[in-house]
C-alpha cells in the first residue's frame, strides 16, 4: 500500500475479523505517517459523525495539511449523516486518507452498497477464517516476519495455540525471534509449545481414540502433573468424539475440501479421523460419548476425584475402540 492508494481516497474496511481489520487500519496510518511524519491522525465513532464533524476532521490544521481519519463502527452511522458521508467519499480531500470501519452484519449494508459503487473507495475485506484457513494464515505470518515454516509445523502451531489470530500472530513473531534464520518445523513447535494445556489435552484424546492406552495415559499424567485442568481433558475428548461421529456420518465419495466442511475440521485433520474411524463401530462410539458425559459430570463435581475420572475415561475410550 502506497500513499497514492490512501490519500485522496476512502479505505472501506469490512468484515467480522477484528484482528485483520485493525491490521489494515494500522497499515493505512503507517503509510500516511511514512509519507508525512507530521501528518495528523484522528479517530471518531460513526454514531457521532455529522457533516460538520467530518468537515472539521478533514480540514487542514495549522501544523499539517496531511491527515488520516479513522471512522469506526460505520454500522452506527445516523441516517441523517449518510448523504453527507457519501458526498465526501465521492470527492475526498486530496491530502486526507479516510478509513471507514464496518464491523460486519446487515446493519448499515445500504450505506456499504452505495460506497462500493464509488470509484474513490477501496474495500478491504476481513472475513472470519474457516478452520482450514488457519495453517495458511500462520504460514503468511511467519513469512511476514522474515522466516519460513513447513505445512506440518503450521498445523502444529494452530493445534498448540488455537484459532485466535492475535495469539497465532504473536506466537509466529516469537518463534521467528527465538529461532532466527531457521526454518520452523513441527519439532520446534512441539518443543516450544509442548506444555500448553489445550495441546496436551487433545494429544491425550487423540491417543485414546487411536487405541493407544499407554501413550494416552503417559500424556494424561504429564498434563495433570503440570497443572492441566481435568475439564480441559473431557472437553478435548468431547471435541474428538464429535469430529469422529460427523466423519462417520458424512456421505461417502465427497471431495476432501467438501468433506472437511461437512465434518467441521480443517482438511489435514481428516487423515487422523480416517485412521481412527477404522477401529470404531457405531456402538463403540456411542459408548465413548456416554463415558465422556459421565467423566465431564464427575470432574465438575459429581465425583471427589477428578484425576481418577479422567484416567478411567482414557481406559474406557481406548478399550471401546476395539468393540464391534
Amino acid at each position: 500500500m502506497r500513499a497514492d492508494d490512501v490519500l485522496g481516497r476512502v479505505i472501506l474496511v469490512t468484515g467480522k475479523e477484528e484482528f485483520l481489520g485493525e491490521r489494515t487500519v494500522q497499515e493505512v496510518k503507517g503509510v500516511v505517517r511514512a509519507h508525512d511524519p507530521e501528518a495528523e491522525l484522528s479517530e471518531a465513532g460513526a454514531g457521532d459523525l455529522t457533516l460538520a464533524t467530518l468537515g472539521e476532521l478533514s480540514a487542514p490544521s495549522l501544523f499539517s495539511a496531511v491527515r488520516c481519519i479513522v471512522v469506526r463502527a460505520l454500522e452506527n452511522l445516523p441516517e441523517e449523516s449518510v448523504a453527507g458521508l457519501l458526498d465526501y467519499a465521492a470527492a475526498p480531500a486530496e491530502d486526507v486518507g479516510l478509513v471507514l470501519v464496518h464491523g460486519g452484519g446487515q446493519k448499515g449494508s445500504g450505506t456499504l452498497t452505495k460506497l462500493r459503487k464509488l470509484k474513490t473507495v477501496t474495500e478491504v475485506k476481513s472475513e472470519a477464517l474457516k478452520a482450514s484457513d488457519f495453517p495458511g494464515f500462520v504460514t503468511s505470518e511467519v513469512r511476514r516476519f522474515g522466516a519460513t515454516i513447513d505445512g506440518e509445523a503450521s498445523r502444529a502451531l494452530v493445534d498448540a495455540v488455537g484459532q485466535d489470530l492475535r495469539s497465532l500472530s504473536a506466537a509466529s513473531h516469537q518463534l521467528t525471534n527465538d529461532f532466527p534464520g531457521e526454518r520452523l518445523t513441527a519439532d520446534k513447535i512441539a518443543r516450544y509449545f509442548g506444555g500448553r494445556a489445550e495441546a496436551k489435552s487433545f494429544a491425550v484424546a487423540d491417543h485414546a481414540f487411536s487405541g493407544n492406552r499407554e501413550k494416552a495415559l503417559e500424556e494424561l499424567r504429564w498434563a495433570l502433573d503440570n497443572g492441566t485442568a481435568s475439564v480441559l481433558v473431557t472437553s478435548a475428548f468431547a471435541g474428538s468424539a464429535r469430529g469422529l461421529a460427523r466423519y462417520k456420518g458424512a456421505p461417502r465419495g465427497m471431495r476432501e475440501g467438501d468433506l472437511a466442511r461437512e465434518v467441521g475440521v480443517p482438511p489435514w485433520k481428516l487423515r487422523t479421523l480416517r485412521d481412527q474411524s477404522r477401529g470404531w463401530s457405531d456402538h463403540g462410539l456411542a459408548g465413548a460419548i456416554r463415558a465422556i458425559a459421565k467423566a465431564d459430570a464427575d470432574v465438575k463435581g459429581a465425583s471427589s476425584d477428578a484425576a481418577y475420572a479422567v484416567e478411567r475415561l482414557v481406559l474406557t475410550v481406548a478399550s471401546l475402540r476395539d468393540a464391534r
